[in-house]
């Protein structure tokens, strides 16, 4: 659970994360994700879907979704790239957006594309279990499970590679038929937990 203490100010948070208040608050549907019209037609045709709410007041909000964990990532004007099922709150001075993410998104079955945040502030984002932040760096790449992905900042490459071998056929694999390798300088949020996604039944 989060606590938010606002003094007049306002945070974005998932439709439907309120799980109480005190003081005086107002709650405020958004279009398109936060972004506007332009941000609802674009959601639209990438299947990134982000409903959001605006709330605003004085006193302190809490927000859960389904028990999850929560993790807090401060923006320093860099970018966070996430999927939107995974982000809970931001601080209402952060943008949103979406950009390709290539065949990463399409081995998770969400579509090619995911939600990015940038700007100064921080943003609370969700996980199945407490995430780990690894590094990346030129010298020691990632990769990862896509069912443990749950988002990446900094100036990171990611492609999408295989791993299936004639072992894999035989039953006698690991298992992880697919994989996202991380390249560069920045950090990746894994969770210790594996959402059923494509590659994971392939």
């Amino acid at each position: 659970m989060l606590a938010v203490e606002l003094d007049g100010d306002a945070v974005r948070a998932k439709s439907g994360s309120m799980v109480a208040y005190d003081g005086r608050m107002t709650f405020k549907k958004l279009t398109g994700g936060g972004e506007g019209l332009r941000g609802m037609v674009t959601r639209r045709l990438t299947g990134e879907q982000l409903s959001v709410m605006e709330v605003k007041g004085h006193g302190t909000c809490w927000f859960a979704d389904r028990a999850t964990e929560i993790n807090l990532v401060r923006l320093t004007g860099d970018r966070l790239h996430v999927e939107s099922g995974n982000l809970l709150v931001t601080e209402a001075g952060l943008r949103t957006g979406t950009t390709f993410t290539g065949l990463r998104g399409a081995s998770q079955g969400g579509g090619l594309f995911t939600t990015t945040v940038e700007g100064h502030g921080q943003a609370a984002i969700m996980s199945e279990g407490p995430a780990v932040a690894l590094r990346v760096s030129d010298r020691h790449p990632l990769t990862v499970d896509p069912g443990a992905y749950v988002a990446h900042q900094g100036n990171v490459r990611q492609s999408f590679q295989s791993g299936v071998t004639f072992r894999t056929f035989l039953g006698e694999g690991g298992g992880e038929a697919f994989q996202i390798r991380f390249e560069g300088e920045g950090l990746v949020y894994v969770q210790p937990s594996e959402r059923t996604t494509f590659a994971g039944e392939v």
